[in-house]
């Protein structure tokens, strides 16, 4: 690290369980942020910020003024832009040194399974059950950590799975079957706060996978009541019918 980088990452190289190690192993990743909206404009800001050095950004949505309250990163001015767009013009502003690579379009089919191996880590930020059945299904493929959070009306779910040292279990044990209407916050509804919240513990998950410092505990569904203010964990388990990791699947 050069002088400004040593200066500017000082707060996090004072953690003795960190140190410059963790720091560098942060400045070498790649993280595949899937989803530019609450959680995934939040989850890029704080992994940009703390020093990942390349983030691709994938989202082919265009930003509206309802996605305004929760979508922080944004300002009034990119109404009408592509998300991924204007999330790299905001980064940047925050990190000049930040390397972004912007994909304006769905990620599905070939190119999320490109994208999925070349990533270090993914974080699936999405509102879209079919599109989180093929991220998981690409992670595990790949067997790359992957990070999934959810959020809607007063609660939130954050969910890891370390598929590069496991694969006794996957979201599709979570989530067999789902309706995309199920997920959707233009349904029933969203409290800010909320989806910023878990945005911001998806980039400390992330951030501990890639340095190798703190624990990420597989397949440990993490649920946040906002309303009453509490948390509590289920640890999952393997689906034995499970058509994407079980044994016994076609």
């Amino acid at each position: 690290m050069n002088e400004l980088e040593l200066d500017r990452y000082s707060r996090q190289l004072l953690l003795s369980n960190f140190d410059v190690e963790g720091q560098l192993a942060l400045s070498g990743a790649s993280v595949l942020i899937i989803g530019l909206g609450g959680l995934g404009n939040v989850a890029a800001t704080y992994l940009a910020t703390s020093g990942v050095e390349t983030l691709v950004l994938a989202d082919g949505d265009q930003l509206e003024r309802s996605n305004l309250p929760r979508q922080v990163l944004y300002n009034e001015c990119h109404m009408g832009l592509n998300k991924v767009v204007a999330a790299k013009e905001q980064i940047l502003k925050k990190n000049s040194a930040a390397k972004i690579r912007t994909i304006d379009q769905k990620l599905s089919g070939e190119v999320l399974f490109n994208e999925v191996m070349k990533a270090d880590i993914v974080l699936d930020c999405t509102d879209n059950f079919t599109t989180r059945q093929a991220i998981n299904r690409a992670c595990l493929q790949h067997k790359k950590p992957l990070v999934s959070a959810a959020a809607i009306r007063w609660e939130g779910q954050l969910v890891s799975f370390l598929y590069h040292q496991q694969s006794s279990l996957c979201y599709e044990c979570l989530y067999p079957s789902l309706s995309d209407q199920q997920l959707s916050c233009n349904e029933s509804g969203i409290v800010a706060p909320v989806v910023g919240m878990l945005g911001v513990f998806q980039a400390l998950e992330a951030l501990k996978v890639v340095s190798k410092c703190g624990e990420v505990k597989h397949g440990v569904l993490k649920l946040f009541d906002g309303f009453e203010g509490s948390w509590r964990e289920m640890r999952l388990t393997q689906n034995s019918k499970c058509l994407a990791c079980s044994v016994e699947k076609p």
